[in-house]
């Protein structure tokens, strides 16, 4: 499958062919905490098919098996983009936040369950809207 991507801004974009039955959730620490949120949905890209444009930045994070990778983001807004190994780079995981098609793209697999959030298996029985509500009528300032 063809897909593309950008970050928030739109000063780095990206086009990679992906198999979609690759497609998965990280509940690792590292993810969750270098994505802000509880897991991390991801895919790898073969290099070959990975085209880049734009100007990235990256930080080295060292495993718990102690690999080093490059968590690549955008220097302006701070999307995170992909990770890869530093040396002999054979594919990049994309992180699904900013593809284009992350609608159509459903995990098959997940990694680091151990660290997963115990109430994830919860979140459809929680109360919701489609969209974000209105904010509260403003209240006029007292006179003084």
């Amino acid at each position: 499958m063809n897909i593309n991507g950008a970050c928030h801004c739109g000063k780095v974009s990206f086009s990679a062919r992906i198999d979609p039955e690759k497609v998965m959730i990280c509940n690792c620490a590292d993810c969750q905490t270098l994505s802000g949120a509880p897991f991390r949905t991801i895919v790898p890209a073969p290099i070959e098919s990975f085209k880049l444009t734009g100007a990235t930045k990256s930080y080295v994070k060292v495993a718990e098996s102690g690999s080093k990778r490059a968590q690549v983001f955008c220097p302006e807004c701070g999307t995170p983009l992909y990770s890869s190994a530093l040396e002999n780079v054979q594919q990049v995981m994309l992180r699904l936040g900013c593809v284009s098609q992350r609608s159509q793209l459903k995990p098959v697999f997940q990694l680091w369950q151990r660290s997963a959030a115990p109430w994830l298996s919860e979140i459809s029985s929680i109360a919701g809207v489609q969209t974000q509500p209105p904010p509260p009528p403003a209240t006029p300032a007292p006179n003084r």
